[in-house]
Order: C-alpha cells, then sequence, then structure tokens
C-alpha cells in the first residue's frame, strides 16, 4: 500500500462512482484458462472441506475441541473461495468487469473479513497443540468445547469489526479520477489508492488490519513453536519427541501454504516493482489455494481423520451387505 495522497481543496467535489472497473490479468495470453483452473479449484475446495464436515459431524470421537476449530476453518474456507472465486469466474469469463459501487463493497468486505478468520483460526489451532505439548496434564481443563466456542466467537467477531469498519471509512473516499481497480476483485488497497481526498484513515486501518491479521498471527505462532520445541526437548525418548512432533505436522502446514504466499508477495512488494500481473497471480493463488489444500492436509495427516474415515466406509459396507442380503 503506498504512502495516502494528499486532500482535495475544500471546495472539491465528492464522487461516489456508480461503478469500478476491475482490471484482473493485463495483455496477458490465455489468462482465460487461468479463470478455468480457478472453477476446479472452486469445485474441489467446496467438495473437499464438505467432506471434512461431513466425516467430523457423523464421528462422534471428532466431537472434541480441536475439531470444533477444524470445523470452523472449513467452514470459512468455503465462505473465503465462494467470496472470491465466483466473482472472478463472472468478471473475467463472462466479460463483466463493472462492478457497481455497493457490489464492490460487499466484496470487499467479505473477502476481507474471510481472510481474517482464515488466519485467526490457524493461531487458534496453535494455540490447541502448545497447550496439548506444554500441558498435556492440563490440556482437557484448558481446552475444552466451551472454551473454543467462546475463543471463536471473539475472533469472528473481532475480524466482523475490522472489516465492516474498513468497509465504512471507504465509503467516505472520492474518486474524482479513475475507477480502474488493478487487481482481481475489488481489492482494498488498490481501491483506496484510487480516492482523490484524504485516504488517511482508510490507509491507518489498512496497516492495522495487515499487523494484527498478517504479522501479529505469524509472530503468535512462532513463538508457540518456541515453546512447542522447548517442551519437546523435555521429553525423554526420541520416539516420544517424534510422537508430540507430528500431532503438529498438519498444523505447521496448512501455516506455510497460507502465509508463505503472502509474505512473498509482501517482501516483493516492499524490495521491487512487481509486476501487477505476478501480484494478481500470486495474492489469487494465495488466497483460493489455501482453502483446497486444508481438507486434503487434514484427511491424509491427521490420524484420527484417517481411522474416521475407515470406520465410516467399514460401516458403509456393512450396511450394503446387510442390504444385500
Amino acid at each position: 500500500m503506498n504512502s495516502p495522497n494528499s486532500t482535495l481543496p475544500l471546495n472539491a467535489m465528492f464522487v461516489q462512482p456508480q461503478f469500478f472497473y476491475i482490471s484482473g490479468l493485463y495483455n496477458l495470453p490465455n489468462a482465460k484458462y487461468y479463470y478455468i483452473f480457478l472453477c476446479f479449484v472452486y469445485v474441489v475446495t467446496i467438495i473437499g472441506n464438505s467432506f471434512i464436515l461431513f466425516i467430523i459431524y457423523m464421528e462422534r470421537s471428532l466431537h472434541t475441541p480441536k475439531y470444533v476449530v477444524v470445523c470452523n476453518l472449513a467452514i470459512v474456507d468455503v465462505c473465503s473461495s465462494t467470496a472470491i472465486i465466483p466473482k472472478i469466474i463472472d468478471t473475467f469469463l463472462f466479460d463483466s468487469q463493472f462492478i457497481r459501487y455497493e457490489a464492490c463493497l460487499a466484496n470487499m468486505c467479505f473477502v476481507l473479513f474471510f481472510s481474517a478468520m482464515q488466519s485467526l483460526i490457524l493461531v487458534v489451532l496453535a494455540y490447541d497443540r502448545f497447550v496439548a505439548i506444554c500441558f498435556p496434564l492440563r490440556y482437557h481443563n484448558i481446552i475444552t468445547n466451551t472454551s473454543m466456542i467462546v475463543i471463536l466467537a471473539v475472533m469472528w467477531a473481532i475480524a466482523a469489526l475490522v472489516a465492516i469498519t474498513a468497509t465504512l471509512l471507504f465509503t467516505r473516499l472520492s474518486f474524482c479520477r479513475s475507477i480502474v481497480i488493478n487487481s482481481y476483485y475489488c481489492d482494498y488497497g488498490p481501491a483506496i489508492n484510487l480516492a482523490c481526498n484524504d485516504i488517511s484513515p482508510s490507509f491507518i486501518m489498512g496497516i492495522f488490519g495487515t499487523t494484527i491479521f498478517f504479522v501479529a498471527p505469524v509472530a503468535v505462532i512462532a513463538l508457540s513453536y518456541v515453546c512447542i520445541i522447548f517442551a519437546l526437548l523435555k521429553i525423554a525418548t526420541q520416539e516420544g519427541r517424534l510422537k508430540a512432533m507430528q500431532t503438529c505436522t498438519s498444523h505447521l502446514i496448512l501455516v506455510a501454504i497460507f502465509y508463505l504466499p503472502i509474505c512473498a508477495t509482501y517482501i516483493s512488494t516492499l524490495s521491487s516493482t512487481i509486476h501487477p500481473n505476478a501480484r494478481i497471480i500470486n495474492t489469487s493463488l494465495a488466497c483460493v489455494i489455501p482453502p483446497m489444500l486444508n481438507p486434503i492436509i487434514y484427511s491424509l495427516k491427521t490420524e484420527e481423520i484417517m481411522s474416521a474415515i475407515k470406520k465410516l466406509y467399514r460401516k458403509g459396507n456393512k450396511l450394503n451387505s446387510h442390504a444385500i442380503e
């Protein structure tokens, strides 16, 4: 995000455009194939996360605090992808790049909200692993379904408050020059930089949101794993250490695929001028790939989920055999 623009003269007219124009990928051959690829990503995301929700709902052994959080992550992944991908497909595959001002505000608010929730839920999962490994004897007293629901409710409220505040601040901006948003959706940063009045409040809110939903979560997760490593070193046997660490692998992979692409984009933006097409591809993939991979990672890397899948599969086979008899 660039530094705030200068303010308009006092007699300047406040302009709220009817439409914005979403530029998307510029002058890129066969760009439509990329948008078709995003259709595939969306379908896999919906199927994968619905499957995880079904498995957790059906298997009573998974009705635990950790899987309350995993359920929330699956719901947020579905909502996040739905806020982005269908609109991208409508905008670029069906040549509908003009978006009404009100629809742009709604799109911006939902993307900000669900992106923030993805990050916060990863922090809650880190907290779960921190307590499980550092305070194993007190885990069931500290981490309960009720405590997790309260924590998640607070997270939802914080994300909603920031997203709505950012959107309301956006409504005070005047657009007297360009209405072309150089992104693939109503992207908050590129959009506020089009304004020709004072963008300082929106700019500060952008910095605040980045800090509490990106910088702070990364720092908290990193600190939790430093504590986890120290706790693992106290375990006497290598087998015990390995077994404890294996319970963290799913979460570590989720953290890597969510934060690393965003981090790479920020660093490249700060260190050099990143091409608009590269920025759009990087940020769009960072938004849509983690929700697709999360259920796959939890299915393959989490022993409880794999056991639940096998158990339900055996039950299904028994029911089928009884029906045939």
